[in-house]
């Protein structure tokens, strides 16, 4: 890792920091084009940063800003994920995420696509994957792509008394432990989803 001078203070490179690095380099050779040339490709789609700033952040010498990192995925053609993961072998390699520690890249790229939480703990699993399914995509999103569940909180899929309950003392404890009020319908679906995976819900009188 190296230390940086952002403005007035030194920013460290985390190991975010360096996979970005990494795969900056990577990509840019992959499509081809010298440091001038994405310099001038970047200035095309509106976004400057000089040939000599791009080769400062492939070494990690320079922070790659949140701009920064959009406007390379878009030149490139892939999601901003790609940037921000590593490209690894094997699903079972380990991968260092800055403030989430080590995963393997299996969970890392579920965490990155927004299919699971980076963790979990076991006594609270399933309100941590409604959680994230409520608050990690919008809900359109999920409606579209065909992963949510709605119909099952709204009687598509008629639920079972026991499991009514289950929902309900999981909300409460949700909103115990974070003060704040999900709608019933909406922690319904995150729960089921969270459940039962995507496509239709299973019926499970």
């Amino acid at each position: 890792m190296s230390d940086q001078q952002y403005g007035r203070r030194a920013v460290e490179v985390g190991p975010t920091g360096k996979t970005v690095a990494d795969n900056l380099a990577r990509l840019r050779k992959v499509r081809g084009y010298s440091t001038r040339q994405l310099a001038a490709e970047l200035e095309r789609k509106g976004r400057s940063v000089s040939a000599s700033g791009i080769t400062r952040m492939e070494k990690g010498d320079r922070v790659v800003t949140a701009d920064d990192l959009a406007a390379f995925a878009a030149v490139f053609g892939v999601s901003p994920v790609a940037l921000l993961l590593p490209l690894t072998t094997t699903a079972e390699t380990p991968v260092e995420i800055t403030g989430g520690g080590t995963v393997d890249a299996l969970r890392a790229w579920e965490w990155g696509i927004g299919r699971l939480p980076l963790r979990t703990t076991p006594e609270h699993e399933r309100t941590q994957l409604a959680e994230h399914r409520l608050y990690g995509r919008p809900q359109w999103l999920s409606d579209h792509v065909g992963y949510n569940v709605k119909g099952a909180a709204t009687g598509a899929v008629q639920l079972s008394d026991e499991l009514k309950a289950q929902i309900d003392e999981d909300r409460a404890r949700y909103e115990r432990e974070t003060g704040e009020t999900v709608a019933l319908d909406a922690f319904r679906a995150a729960w089921m989803q969270a459940r039962f995976g995507g496509g239709d819900a299973p019926s499970v009188d």
